[in-house]
């Protein structure tokens, strides 16, 4: 069988790996050359790893826009459809997050919060085998979104079809560079762009090692590890569908992790059945891929759909599908996720390519205490204070009560000063 049974035991909640200091190091040196050298450091980088042989840097506005002109038409409609919505989501997104403004009652200070876009973002999309032209309307759809004013992409792989889409998404420059190369030029602004100060996107071990050290100086999403999906299923679940959603992840990279939870032996044999099937059927290099990956995976059986559950919780996976009889009722019970797709009908896969949430998501147990990408990443929630008039005495005597208990005269001279001052 091409994917295993395996015991509860194994199936754990697994923690981002380090990177390799090898890794890390070289990621540093890449990074801090481009620091001190800019523009210059970054087409050599480019041009050593990236293939950008003798063409700019900077994709040109007109090239971009040739791209997008000679798409087919049909690509092009369903690059729209797609990015119409992603940007619908994201508005719903954004519209939530309300500022608002109350009133102190004994100071009569005005406070409140304000939702403020970033200046500049920086999205990466990376190359590969694959055109990953999701990727980028799922990293700067959400920031134009926010409202961020300029959003650079950088890719190694700048095709017709990857300019196009970032035309269609909104990207207002392109960069042909890729690794830990991108994320420095992204972060220190080269080629005319600002520095970005916030850095988005999936990438490989090089991608995620300069945005760990970048990351002191920018804001970054995540850093991610191996694609992983968690499927709950009990025996109302066609096993078909579990296998195809566990292949579809198995194909993404030999080191994606597809997990089933089955709530009996008989269905998980099914699954062992259709998997090996449906992996038959693949053409190459997927068939390849998804077998090597399926190693790093496999079916659990468990006592009970609570049982299933606490499984999940523990594991916060980056993709929970629930395909069961009472999907609802168990989805109401799951916490840790970073995707969740409730009901046999609903597959990940429409996820990945812009059903409307974002497929930026965190993996490696991460997603117990952080969430996936979306707007509220380009914006800060920042607080103010506004007095009109002195503040009230009350307000004044528990602020140098609390200032000399900590032993700070000079907080508490500040606020005694302001004890019906007339400024």
């Amino acid at each position: 069988m091409s994917i295993k049974i395996i015991a509860q035991s194994e199936l754990r909640s697994r923690s981002l790996g380090a990177i390799p200091q090898g890794v890390l190091e070289k990621a540093r040196h890449i990074v801090e050359d481009i620091r001190a050298g800019g523009k210059e450091a970054a087409v050599t980088y480019a041009q050593k790893f990236d293939q950008l042989g003798d063409r700019p840097l900077l994709v040109t506005k007109e090239e971009r826009k040739d791209a997008l002109d000679q798409l087919k038409p049909s690509d092009r409609q369903v690059l729209e459809s797609a990015a119409g919505r992603i940007r619908t989501f994201a508005e719903a997104h954004r519209a939530a997050l309300q500022d608002f403004e109350i009133t102190e009652p004994l100071s009569g200070a005005r406070m409140g919060v304000r939702h403020q876009p970033v200046d500049c973002a920086g999205c990466y999309a990376p190359g590969g085998r694959y055109p990953l032209v999701s990727s980028i309307l799922m990293t700067v759809i959400p920031a134009k979104v926010a409202g961020v004013k300029e959003v650079v992409l950088a890719t190694p792989n700048a095709t017709p079809l990857m300019l196009a889409a970032a035309e269609i998404a909104g990207a207002d420059a392109v960069l042909r560079i890729g690794g830990a190369q991108a994320i420095a030029s992204l972060a220190f602004g080269i080629s005319g762009n600002s520095h970005s100060d916030m850095i988005v996107g999936p990438g490989n071990q090089w991608v995620t090692a300069a945005k760990q050290i970048i990351s002191a100086e920018r804001g970054i999403d995540m850093l991610a590890g191996p694609s992983e999906l968690l499927i709950i299923a009990d025996d109302s679940a066609p096993p078909d569908l579990i296998a195809a959603d566990l292949l579809a992840q198995a194909e993404h990279d030999v080191e994606a992790i597809p997990l089933v939870i089955c709530t009996s032996q008989a269905l998980a044999e099914k699954v062992q059945t259709e998997v090996d099937a449906q992996l038959n059927a693949l053409p190459e290099p997927n068939r390849s891929t998804a077998r090597a990956a399926l190693e790093n995976g496999g079916v659990v059986i468990s006592d009970s759909p609570d049982d299933a559950v606490r499984l999940a919780n523990d594991i916060a996976p980056e993709h929970l599908e629930i395909m069961t009889e009472n999907p609802e009722a168990l989805a109401s019970r799951c916490r840790n996720f970073g995707g969740l797709f409730i009901g046999s009908h609903a597959a990940e896969v429409f996820g990945d390519y812009g059903i409307g949430p974002n497929h930026t998501l965190p993996t490696s147990g991460v997603a117990k205490f952080s969430a996936g990408l979306s707007v509220a990443h380009f914006l800060r929630a920042q607080t103010y204070i506004a007095c009109d008039q002195p503040v009230g005495g009350e307000i004044v005597d528990q602020t140098v009560k609390l200032a000399r208990m900590e032993g700070l005269e000079g907080h508490a001279q500040a606020a005694l000063r302001r004890r019906g001052a007339q400024l």
